[in-house]
């Protein structure tokens, strides 16, 4: 996937020029031990079944469309590489129990017709992406997964330097996630086809954004030889003994 022609769509003329100069040449690079990490895919923003977005925000003032669906099965896709090469699975959702405030109310966005199954399973992460036993979910109650979770000292203690991050939305959490990742001097890796925004706009200007200052942008093929050369170089290691 050529990320470049897409987010040079909202270049302007000064951007093209400036790019030219300034523009990111060589790639960040990834660590030894990545795991995969993925972001607020839950019914939430995607509902219970697969329409137009204009159609759903008629109910789901949240939601994200079949835009959100196609990342959905792209980030299946990588999670199945994920799963294939034993790389660590990391998923998070949102916190909105045990009467806790997340962030998104200060939005304002008080939907009252949002049908009752959904509103019961708004926080459940999606089936196509379902953890398995033994992967790790955490709940946050801010747009980063860093904050006020257990996230860092998980990471820690598995011995993770490289996060390969999708999900939702590419703008907000993930973006959030990723800065507090490298803030954190983990090695960020984002997968473009796999994460998701309610504007395309905000969804490559982010992308691009992050690309240059915080993570490389890569596709799901490139995050899945990744996970495999990973594999590869575990088998090679001598036993400890």
């Amino acid at each position: 996937m050529d990320m470049t022609k897409e987010w040079e769509r909202f270049f302007t003329e000064q951007d093209k020029e400036h790019y030219k100069l300034w523009g990111k040449k060589q790639p960040f690079g990834f660590g030894k031990s990545p795991a995969l990490l993925l972001i607020d895919i839950y019914y939430g923003v995607l509902g219970l079944k697969r329409e137009p977005l204009l159609e759903q925000i008629k109910y789901l003032p949240g939601a994200m469309g079949l835009e959100g669906w196609e990342a959905v099965d792209r980030a299946a896709e990588l999670l199945a590489a994920a799963r294939a090469n034993n790389i660590p699975v990391i998923h998070i959702t949102k916190l909105d129990t045990d009467g806790v405030i997340g962030w998104g109310g200060r939005i304002g966005r008080r939907p009252t017709n949002i049908p009752e199954e959904l509103r019961r399973r708004m926080s459940e992460i999606v089936e196509e992406v379902a953890p398995q036993p033994g992967e790790v979910i955490l709940r946050k109650a801010s747009p980063s997964a860093f904050n006020g979770t257990v996230l860092a000292y998980q990471l820690r203690s598995m011995g993770i330097d490289t996060l390969i991050a999708c999900g939702e939305s590419t703008s907000g959490c993930v973006r959030a996630t990723v800065v507090d990742g490298a803030t954190n001097r983990y090695h960020m890796g984002v997968v473009a086809e796999a994460c998701f925004d309610r504007t395309q706009m905000s969804h490559y200007v982010n992308l691009f954004d992050l690309h240059q200052k915080y993570a490389d942008v890569i596709d799901r093929f490139e995050a899945s030889a990744y996970f495999a050369e990973i594999a590869s170089g575990k088998e090679k290691e001598p036993a400890k003994l």
